[in-house]
């Protein structure tokens, strides 16, 4: 464990301390215990050292994003709340013609959701580092770039960013802000979905496992304070930040401590998201989560950001 004083990646505080350790919990794609620190001024929690060397052993074959979600009833309903949801901020964005950029966004499943929500939008690409995933994407009619936003180049600026479960995953995320509001028009917005470190079961789960660490996948995870101080000297202002539900690392959680304790079983083959207990549980922390939303902050933030036309 590093001992010595470790600088916050948003505020660069040397005012941080070990939060906690944990392994790889739910692909047991590397061994050992990973290191997490968090900063007391602005609660940001980040991984220490960074393991940038392990990029493509932490990210299986099997990892979420990487498979076909099949369209069961729990998909269809979500799709359906994703469509309403982007509807609302597609229809403040002008133009005849719209182009979306989804970073992470696999074979591109999130841009089907947006083309049925609004037909203004004929430019699609998708960014991921899976190379499989190129393929499926261009199939759907989406461009595909094999790499991360760093690495992105293009000419094109886009009226729609995603960034949904992404900004965590990343060691420079200043440097992805920033280029992710190079890419986007005057006026348009990127969408951000990210843990929430200031949450009940952040706190309730730390000498455990918190399924927000997603260990050793999220790199730096935010407080909304520290998420604020993030922005400055992007031009990008925040147009709605809210709280909502983490069911997901609720169940993670859980799992994991039922693993511990022998009393459950995962494997790298079955990895906890395909664990029987996963949907039933994230479904009832789903119902705990959007209960106790409007007087409690939950463990996952959504934030639309805007640029300004002068920026």
């Amino acid at each position: 464990m590093n001992t010595a004083a470790l600088s916050c990646p948003v505020c660069q505080s040397a005012n941080t301390a070990h939060w906690s350790s944990a392994p790889d919990y739910e692909y047991f794609s590397v061994e050992g215990n990973f290191n997490y620190y968090t900063c007391r001024d602005c609660g940001t929690i980040f991984i220490d050292p960074v393991p940038v060397a392990l990029l493509h052993k932490i990210y299986p074959a099997n990892y979420y994003s990487f498979v076909n979600k099949g369209k069961n009833p729990v998909v269809r309903v979500k799709e359906w709340l994703d469509r309403r949801f982007f509807r609302k901020i597609i229809k403040q964005l002008p133009g005849d013609t719209l182009a979306v950029l989804d970073v992470g966004g696999g074979t591109g499943w999130m841009l089907d959701v947006l083309k049925r929500a609004d037909q203004r939008i004929q430019f699609t690409q998708s960014v991921d580092i899976d190379p499989r995933a190129r393929e499926g994407a261009e199939a759907k009619g989406h461009a595909y770039f094999e790499g991360t936003i760093e690495q992105f180049e293009t000419d094109k600026r886009f009226d729609l960013v995603l960034l949904l479960n992404l900004i965590e995953h990343v060691a420079d995320p200043k440097a992805v802000m920033q280029k992710a509001g190079d890419l986007l028009k005057p006026g348009g917005r990127i969408v951000i979905k990210t843990p929430n470190t200031d949450s009940w079961d952040a706190r309730l789960f730390r000498n455990t496992y918190w399924g927000g660490l997603h260990s050793p996948r999220h790199w730096v995870i935010f407080s909304e304070k520290s998420f604020r101080l993030l922005l400055n000297g992007t031009g990008l202002t925040i147009q709605r930040l809210q709280y909502t539900q983490g069911a997901p690392f609720w169940a993670f959680s859980i799992i994991a401590a039922g693993y511990r304790r022998k009393w459950l079983r995962v494997s790298a083959q079955k990895p906890i998201i395909f664990h029987w207990l996963f949907a039933p549980l994230s479904a009832i922390f789903a119902c705990v989560d959007f209960i106790r939303r409007p007087f409690a902050k939950t463990s996952q933030l959504f934030i639309v950001l805007h640029k300004e036309h002068n920026s």
